[in-house]
């Protein structure tokens, strides 16, 4: 499912979304990996941040646990777009997964979200404007080819190796929710983040991610 725009759009820990005019807002069903389950909303940015390089020639960055950053201008790094990923049941009491993607995509949309300077958008770092459909198509293609990764060990492997390389702020200092925790190491197994506070690590698997001066 595809929308134009979002009155009512969520994001992780009940932030809202902006969601005007001029930007992809797509819903998809997906089956859910067999195993590595909380690995899929990393995966899916990983892989739409390697779709969107290759066809635009954007450098983006993963920023835990879910947003794509542009970090090719000045500071602070800026918000290209976002993914939620929800557990939902179907009638015949399986499961599957429906991940929420959102992509800016005209060069309004800064302006009209009132966030100009934290977001950015692909007509912003793309001429011509990219059409809307094309961006879907690249960003339904990344999300299945990210669930197919996820049925065995081997693509496994390869979807973890691709999280950590685009995996933002290691080496840097971060807050979750507020609290200092740290400084980011690397992205571990499960897609939890590992975090080096003097001399002890700790893994963190939820919460709202700073890291240094960013978004």
């Amino acid at each position: 499912m595809v929308a134009g725009r979002q009155t009512q759009g969520r994001g992780r820990l009940g932030h809202a979304w902006v969601s005007p005019a001029g930007g992809l807002y797509l819903s998809i069903v997906l089956p859910l990996p067999p195993a590595h389950e909380s690995l899929l909303p990393l995966a899916l940015g990983a892989r739409l941040a390697q779709e969107i390089e290759v066809r635009y020639a954007v450098p983006l960055v993963l920023k835990w646990p879910n947003d794509l950053l542009w970090v090719g201008g000045d500071p602070p790094p800026r918000k290209l777009a976002g993914i939620l990923v929800d557990r939902v049941p179907t009638p015949s009491e399986t499961w599957v997964a429906v991940a929420g993607m959102g992509v800016n995509v005209s060069s309004q949309l800064p302006l009209l979200s009132g966030l100009a300077g934290r977001v950015v958008s692909l007509g912003d770092l793309v001429t011509p404007l990219p059409p809307l459909a094309e961006v879907e198509e690249l960003a339904v293609g990344a999300a299945e080819e990210a669930v197919a990764a996820l049925r065995d060990e081997a693509g496994t492997q390869d979807i973890r190796a691709l999280c950590r390389r685009r995996l933002y702020g290691v080496g840097r200092k971060a807050t979750v929710d507020g609290a200092p925790v740290g400084t980011i190491e690397s992205l571990g197994d499960e897609g939890e983040l590992w975090v080096n506070r003097g001399g002890e690590r700790m893994a963190i698997r939820a919460g709202d991610l700073r890291v240094d001066d960013d978004l």
